[in-house]
């Protein structure tokens, strides 16, 4: 635990917490973008070590969360098919689709796996030669490189039974989308600081000053986040709209450039659809033309596929940063890990799953789903 231990100082982060106290004078909004964070910030009490004028708002930044109820559906059509191995990480596989998930699939008699590495789909397939195997190709840039390098082994390798379903999303574009709406009311960001190791934050840099709102890439342990909120309260009493980098041990300006030139080889940026926020123009990955024989959607000719959402989740508000996971009537009745209604409730990293698990003591006790202010 020696190097972790120093991002989780009781005293260190009392210090940040005092500082942030210090330089806040007025109220603020702030977004964290990454759902490791939210976690991180939920489970720590975070929240609590903050002024009552500073709020907090989660993102979509849970590449499970953010995946189109029609792509969870398409994953279902797929993995019911005989002669398929569809292969998956695990959080993909209690995701609700419309009436089903890849779990009960699979528990019906559905050869649906779970693996640890796009590469491990790869080997299946090779073992599998009279089989079709399909890996779920979901996440951010951070996933990206892995998944692209999956395709280009199996194009190295000649293999004709191996296909991704892809529903990769990028986390810029996203970021756009929020701050050019008209509900929005974010006034800062916390950068994700594994999306920003891979890509690196330039692209962040021309949305700072186009919007006017600072942003911070920031770690994952306790005292980045709350090293990355005093940079950002700074910034917003200063009057300064920049990208600073907290997370410097990890992200370079430039970013990875081996993993960008491996996800270029394979993907091109497209149009991609968000569970619960809709189309956002260039915000996603699909694999480019030379590869679509690796393209499962066009391999098993899915077509267009309609679904409707749950009426009583609010999935779609919570990702945009408009309520708290508290404030929907089905948290913690209706919708629980058990028996989710949104993806928000399955994933690891969503913000209603985080709320379940470390927060529900706050939850009143009516069952109206309200949480107590802080003292």
């Amino acid at each position: 635990m020696k190097y972790l231990d120093e991002f989780r100082d009781p005293i260190f982060a009392k210090s940040l917490s005092e500082n942030i106290h210090k330089v806040t004078t007025r109220p603020w909004t702030i977004m964290e973008i990454c759902g490791g964070q939210t976690h991180s910030i939920v489970k720590s009490g975070l929240e609590n070590l903050l002024p009552s004028s500073l709020s907090i708002v989660h993102g979509p930044g849970c590449p499970v969360c953010v995946t189109p109820l029609e792509m969870i559906e398409k994953a279902i059509l797929i993995a019911r098919k005989p002669n398929v191995i569809f292969t998956s990480f695990g959080d993909m596989l209690r995701v609700p689709g419309s009436t089903s998930d890849l779990l009960t699939v699979k528990a019906n008699g559905g050869d649906v796996r779970i693996v640890y590495s796009p590469l491990d789909a790869v080997t299946i397939a090779e073992k599998n030669p009279d089989k079709e195997v399909v890996f779920f190709a979901v996440g951010f840039e951070t996933t990206a490189p892995a998944n692209a390098m999956a395709v280009w082994q199996a194009h190295k390798k000649n293999l004709k039974n191996f296909s991704i379903l892809c529903s990769h999303v990028l986390v810029p574009p996203a970021m756009e989308a929020l701050l050019s709406s008209s509900t929005n009311r974010v006034q800062g960001f916390l950068a994700a600081g594994h999306v920003c190791t891979v890509m690196g934050y330039e692209e962040y840099i021309p949305l700072a000053k186009k919007y006017n709102v600072p942003i911070v890439v920031t770690g994952f342990e306790p005292t980045d986040i709350l090293h990355g909120i005093l940079m950002l309260v700074t910034q917003l009493e200063e009057g300064r709209c920049e990208l600073e980098n907290q997370y410097s041990r990890m992200v370079k300006k430039e970013g990875n450039i081996p993993a960008q030139q491996m996800i270029f080889n394979v993907f091109e940026i497209s149009h991609r659809k968000w569970r619960g926020i809709g189309e956002i123009p260039k915000s996603g990955y699909s694999l480019k033309k030379e590869f679509i024989h690796f393209d499962a959607e066009e391999k098993f000719s899915l077509g267009i596929v309609s679904v409707e959402e749950s009426p009583l989740c609010i999935a779609g508000n919570i990702l945009r940063g408009l309520n708290k996971p508290f404030e929907c009537s089905a948290f913690g009745n209706q919708c629980t890990p058990e028996s989710p209604l949104g993806a928000p409730m399955v994933s690891s990293e969503g913000a209603c799953a985080a709320y379940y698990n470390y927060k529900r003591q706050n939850v009143a006790s009516s069952g109206s789903g309200m949480v107590n202010k802080k003292h």
